[in-house]
């Protein structure tokens, strides 16, 4: 599995400044049939935000996926990217299974799990994160950031799910514990459950202030903190 290196006096150098937000909220796709493309990401279940249109020369149509900030656009006359030009569309997915379950449900395609190659990263798959060789099957030690599957809309646009449990350290504000949705509230939830019980095994008895422990552990984990044990 490949090691990913962090900028540790990157992190260790906050800002003093906050300055001013720059939220990433628009992603634009460039699609040959608006209609079609409509219908697809309708189909995916994502919330449809608007159709606007001027006449024939004009037409903007914006959807959001579950749980994101970001949203998409596309249309006539808004790019002059090619048609099924955008790859390496990431959504990032607190359970890889469900979500491709999800979609399987809805009709639509989706490959099987896969993962990187370790230190192996050439080769002749479509390149993604980890480099170009895919490997069958979600990572095998199941670790934060590594397993994938791709599908692409009828124009090919290709996105990727990513599974990501568990932050790496400095992503989020240890200040600022959120959530999209009560999907990704409910799976951090159950893995502090998880690592509770083992947190009782090992003292060796009920554990009265357990609220505090999930809440330290749900803490600890989207900052990419040390976990409580």
């Amino acid at each position: 599995m490949a090691v990913i290196e962090i900028n540790r006096e990157a992190e260790t150098r906050p800002s003093k400044s906050r300055g001013v937000d720059s939220k990433l909220e628009v992603l634009v796709i460039p699609v040959a049939d608006v209609d079609r493309a409509k219908a697809f990401y309708a189909r995916l279940g994502w919330r449809l935000d608007a159709d606007f249109a001027s006449g024939d020369d004009w037409r903007v149509i914006q959807f959001t996926p579950p749980g994101s900030a970001c949203s998409v656009i596309f249309g006539k006359n808004v790019t002059a990217a090619v048609p099924g030009s955008a790859r390496g569309l990431y959504l990032v997915v607190s359970d890889l299974e469900a979500a491709r379950q999800d979609l399987l449900d809805r009709g639509v395609e989706i490959s099987a799990p896969f993962h990187g190659a370790g230190d192996v990263h050439a080769g002749p798959d479509e390149p993604y994160l980890f480099g170009s060789v895919r490997v069958g099957g979600a990572d095998p030690k199941r670790g934060s950031y590594a397993s994938f599957a791709a599908f692409s809309d009828p124009d090919g646009n290709g996105w990727l799910f990513q599974e990501i449990t568990t932050r790496l350290p400095g992503r989020i504000a240890p200040d600022s514990t959120t959530f999209a949705s009560t999907t990704d509230l409910a799976a951090a939830l159950r893995r502090a459950a998880l690592a509770h019980g083992e947190h009782e095994t090992r003292s060796g008895g009920h554990d009265e202030n357990w609220a505090d422990w999930y809440a330290d552990h749900i803490v600890r984990e989207q900052a990419g903190q040390p976990l409580p044990t």
